[in-house]
């Protein structure tokens, strides 16, 4: 939260003396803001602009119920749903989702993704790592990993975001950097953050004369700081003064710049879509429209939870409210990719944690099932139109083609142009760490 007055003023226009000086040692993890500038650039920042949209659907979504029907199996394992045609022949997805059905020429469907932890968390969907023999600190999250190696693009937007609601379940929400530390953390603009992101005006016409005395202040730090004081400081400083008195970030979060017609594909948000919506778990399709906003604006990584599907019961019931909402909200923002002629440069991935048990339990859910599980790919220069991976007859395990969670975590970073095999990282011991180990990009969509 980059709150700039931490107390209420007599006169709107004067900032305390302790106010003014927190701006040196901005409090964010126990770090100035300078500082997480100055980590975030150490590696360099990239000419390119690819970006990566990774929508997290909590609690393991039911393959078989989504993008790989059977419609031939026995009742206690097919379900209610049924199959539809796609605009790609012999692909076929769920009656639920039709405008995705309509679109499939722009999508990946992999119906075969293995390697799951079984774990409810969004650990693998985020780092790409098994949860056990974790490293000193744990192994960072993918915005993470991308803001130490790139850095920021722009001024005032930082690299990664998180736009996901705060989940009861804690494992659900994202583990952040790891050992890369709180100045590669995402960015989570909730609540009263967004008001904070934006000086007054009257304070902006001031804010000169306040960066001089900071100036003085870090002339006297450097001084006496027996440890060396970066000769960069100043110019970190300024970057962070950029970010204080910069609307980019802001502007980008703020849905009333949209053009109404836009904003209008993406539904209308379902806070209450399922019983236990209270806990973190919302359909809010804003959400999407906001990661294009931002990587628009210069974000390289920008991770949506959305609603949850870890229905033990009432999985058909739940599956009619959920499924049709998600349906429009990424069918909604693949369009608008392709349309803003961002599809090429910015990667959308779309899973969970693990799949869903082929056959359905006494109270009409199915439980949790690691041994099979799906993902859905679009943009990112991908050859789309395709499905991957075939199942047995019941949706159990895959008959030919498996796709690990690390294949597509490769993919994505090939996307990005980063070579996971070759590049690394250092941990809090100083050892280098690959970004991913054996583990290629899949093949069918380069």
């Amino acid at each position: 939260m980059l709150n700039f007055c931490t107390r209420p003023s007599r006169r709107s226009q004067d900032i305390s003396r302790r106010d003014f000086l927190a701006i040196g040692s901005l409090g964010i993890g126990g770090l100035s803001l300078p500082q997480l500038l100055r980590a975030e650039a150490a590696q360099g920042i990239s000419h390119a602009h690819k970006a990566v949209i990774n929508i997290y659907l909590t609690g393991g979504p039911p393959h078989q119920d989504m993008v790989d029907l059977k419609p031939d199996a026995p009742a206690e394992i097919r379900g209610e749903f049924s199959p539809v045609a796609t605009n790609v022949p012999g692909i076929q997805i769920c009656q639920h989702m039709p405008r995705l059905a309509q679109m499939m020429d722009k999508l990946i469907n992999i119906r075969t993704l293995v390697g799951s932890d079984g774990r409810h968390s969004s650990f693998q969907c985020a780092t790409g790592r098994p949860f056990a023999n974790q490293p000193q600190g744990g192994w960072p999250e993918l915005g993470s990993t991308l803001s130490r190696l790139q850095g920021p693009v722009r001024a005032g937007i930082p690299p990664t975001l998180d736009l996901s609601m705060q989940m009861e379940h804690q494992p659900y929400n994202l583990p952040g950097p790891g050992f890369l530390g709180q100045p590669h953390a995402p960015f989570k603009p909730t609540g009263p953050s967004k008001s904070d992101m934006v000086l007054p005006a009257v304070l902006v016409d001031r804010f000169h004369e306040r960066h001089q005395l900071l100036a003085g202040l870090d002339s006297v730090k450097r001084g006496l700081d027996r440890s060396g004081f970066p000769q960069q400081a100043d110019a970190f400083t300024q970057q962070a003064l950029d970010v204080l008195t910069s609307s980019a970030l802001a502007d980008a979060l703020d849905l009333e710049q949209e053009d109404p017609q836009i904003r209008a594909r993406y539904g209308v948000d379902d806070p209450q879509i399922l019983s236990y919506s209270n806990k973190g778990y919302q359909a809010i399709n804003s959400k999407f429209l906001l990661a294009r906003r931002l990587v628009e604006a210069g974000a390289r990584c920008v991770t949506v939870a959305w609603a949850d599907f870890d229905w033990h019961g009432g999985n058909f019931s739940n599956g009619k409210k959920v499924l049709p909402k998600l349906d429009e909200g990424l069918s909604a923002l693949l369009m608008d990719l392709h349309e803003r002629g961002l599809a090429e440069d910015v990667t959308v991935v779309v899973w969970g944690e693990f799949g869903r048990t082929p056959k359905i339990n006494a109270s009409a859910g199915r439980d949790h099932w690691n041994r099979n599980a799906c993902a859905i790919l679009a943009g990112g220069g991908m050859q789309t139109g395709q499905q991957i991976g075939t199942t047995n007859r019941y949706a159990e395990e895959p008959i030919d083609r498996p796709v690990h969670f690390n294949e597509v975590f490769s993919t994505i970073y090939h996307n990005l142009g980063i070579a996971a095999d070759q590049r690394t990282i250092d941990d809090l011991g100083g050892r280098p760490r690959y970004l991913l180990d054996t583990f290629q990009p899949i093949q069918e969509v380069l």
